[in-house]
C-alpha cells in the first residue's frame, strides 16, 4: 500500500511538472518552434470543411463534364507534416507539437473537393477517377500554409490554375489570413482551418 501511495504522489508530481512546463512556454516564440525531434506529437491536426456534402447526395454525369482537381504542388517547406513558422525574412522553423495527419497539399485538395462539390452541386473527380477524360481542370500551388511568427498571423496562399477546353487558361492567387493569440498548435491549427475554408469557398465561386 505504501508503495502504491508513493507511485500516486510521483504521478501527480509528474503531471504538475508537465503542466507547469507547458504554461512556462506560453508567449515565447522561441520555445514554440523547433528544427527537428523524434518525440511523437500529443495530437494531430486536420482540416474540417465548413461546407459539407449531404449524406446520401448523388452527383452524376459524363466524366467530360466533371471538374478534375489535379495534385497540388508545394514548396519544400510544405512537403512534410509540419507547420512552418517564418521567424525572420530568411528564417523558417517548425511549430512545436504541431503535426498534420497528412501533407498540407493533400488535406487542402480534399477540402477543395468537398467544398466545391457542396457549394456548386457538381461532380468533382480526381485525376485517377477521370482517367484523362474531362473538360475542366483545377490545379496550382499551395504557396503558404503556416504561421508568420513576428505578426502571429497564419497565412494560406493558393495559386490556382483553371483550364477549360477551348478557353484561355486562367490563373488567380487566393489568400486568407487569421491572427492568433499564441504560437501554439491548437490556436494555429484552428486558424489555418478557418483560413483554408475561406480560400476554398472563394475558389468554389471562381470555378463555378
Amino acid at each position: 500500500m505504501k508503495q502504491h501511495g508513493v507511485k500516486t504522489i510521483l504521478g501527480k508530481m509528474k503531471s504538475f511538472g508537465l503542466l507547469a512546463g507547458t504554461l512556462a512556454s506560453v508567449g515565447a516564440l522561441g520555445a514554440c518552434v523547433s528544427f527537428g525531434g523524434a518525440e511523437p506529437p500529443p495530437f494531430l491536426l486536420s482540416l474540417t470543411p465548413d461546407t459539407l456534402v449531404d449524406a446520401g447526395a448523388v452527383h452524376s454525369g459524363p466524366r467530360g463534364n466533371a471538374l478534375v482537381i489535379r495534385t497540388l504542388t508545394t514548396p519544400q517547406k510544405l512537403n512534410n507534416l509540419r507547420v512552418p513558422v517564418r521567424t525572420s525574412d530568411t528564417g523558417i522553423a517548425y511549430l512545436k507539437d504541431a503535426t498534420w495527419v497528412d501533407k498540407p497539399a493533400r488535406l487542402f485538395e480534399e477540402l477543395l473537393s468537398e467544398t466545391i462539390t457542396a457549394r456548386n452541386n457538381r461532380l468533382v473527380l480526381t485525376q485517377m477517377q477521370a482517367r484523362g477524360a474531362a473538360d475542366t481542370y483545377l490545379s496550382g500551388e499551395l504557396v503558404n500554409f503556416g504561421l508568420d511568427g513576428p505578426s502571429l498571423t497564419v497565412i494560406v496562399t493558393y495559386d490556382a490554375v483553371k483550364m477549360r477546353s477551348d478557353q484561355p487558361i486562367e490563373k488567380r492567387r487566393f489568400e486568407a489570413r487569421e491572427t492568433v493569440y499564441a504560437a501554439q498548435a491548437g490556436p494555429v491549427g484552428e486558424a489555418l482551418n478557418s483560413a483554408a475554408n475561406k480560400v476554398a469557398l472563394e475558389v468554389a465561386d471562381w470555378v463555378n
